[in-house]
């Protein structure tokens, strides 16, 4: 009994010292994953790709729909709405579950408040909003951090690249189709709007949208088990996806992006959300009912008797006889 106690004593003082550590690890990771998505939006660190083009190519030649704040999903809409509504539906989702465990005083099922030291507390309620937001911020920059690297690697061009690339196809020397031009003062127009239109392979705002509804979808799929919502879950996850999917259809029909940068979008959105979700939060799960995990644990803890073979009268004649044909 002593040495349990010991045991527990030690393991308590190892988890009170590793939550500090863990803390300031996770810490560290975040803020070089948002330093990193700095540099990849706001600085010139990485140099874009440049790649080339065939005169009068069609593929190209797409009219100009004007600046990101005339489309009908423009950044800022769309960025507030991928920041702004998971948080929103973590915080009331958690805060609702936990008011339903504390109402039907459902404690098995609830995680246990960790003790940092030896005034502080942190609630089931605050440990698990911090966890899904913090991952769904993560997940947030490591999405925005791929697109910009597939887009500063490939430097694919925009459909409306040679509006506002205006290249002299005179002095280019442009006398057939099919003549590649890879200069790099080939474009004659803005060099702004030009970097802009040579940076859309993956398209971001697809990434972005698709990821923010499918950590939500799954989120709510996994997280409320209230009756009666059978119907209301797929129905809102459906929804969800829907907007996400109209976001990279908007970027098609307005000539923004081609079919293949929304897909790839889609991609890079979908498998990040799914990794974080599957291996990192382990599907929203709580903490598991003791009596499910330590059942094994009793059964082989459990101490075993030795009994002495006894060797039954008629075994004993039945070697006898055996031994005497023999």
């Amino acid at each position: 009994m002593v040495n349990m106690i010991s045991s527990s004593r030690c393991q308590s003082q190892r988890s009170h010292m590793m939550l500090p550590c863990s803390v300031l690890v996770e810490m560290v990771i975040m803020a070089g994953t948002v330093m990193l998505a700095y540099y990849f939006e706001y600085t010139d660190t990485f140099t874009v790709n440049v790649q080339g083009f065939f005169c009068y190519e069609g593929a190209y030649r797409k009219p100009y729909p004007g600046p990101e704040d005339r489309s009908a999903v423009p950044p800022v809409l769309l960025y507030s709405l991928t920041a702004g509504v998971p948080v929103l539906v973590i915080i009331v989702g958690e805060t609702a579950v936990f008011c339903l465990q504390l109402a039907t005083k459902d404690f098995e099922n609830q995680e246990k408040t960790i003790l940092t030291g030896d005034c502080c507390y942190i609630n089931p309620l605050v440990r698990r909003t911090i966890r899904f937001l913090g991952i769904y911020a993560f997940g947030l920059f490591a999405t925005d951090i791929f697109v910009n690297a597939g887009q500063v690697v490939t430097g694919n061009l925009a459909p409306h690249f040679l509006a506002l690339c205006k290249p002299n196809y005179t002095a280019l020397g442009c006398k057939q189709y099919t003549q590649f031009i890879s200069s790099v003062h080939a474009c004659t127009g803005n060099p702004d709007l030009i970097m802009k239109a040579r940076k859309t392979f993956p398209s971001k705002e697809a990434a972005l949208s698709i990821y923010a509804a499918m950590y939500l979808a799954m989120y709510i799929t996994n997280t409320v088990k209230a009756r009666g919502t059978r119907l209301a879950k797929p129905v809102l996850c459906l929804g969800l996806m829907c907007l996400a999917f109209l976001t990279g259809i908007n970027r098609v029909a307005e000539y923004r992006n081609h079919w293949s940068d929304v897909i790839a979008g889609f991609i890079i959105g979908i498998s990040i959300a799914v990794f974080l979700v599957v291996c990192v939060v382990n599907n929203f799960r709580g903490r598991q009912p003791e009596h499910e995990h330590s059942h094994l644990d009793n059964l082989a803890q459990m101490p075993t008797i030795s009994i002495p073979r006894v060797e039954s009268p008629l075994e004993k004649n039945h070697i006898t006889a055996f031994a005497e044909v023999t």
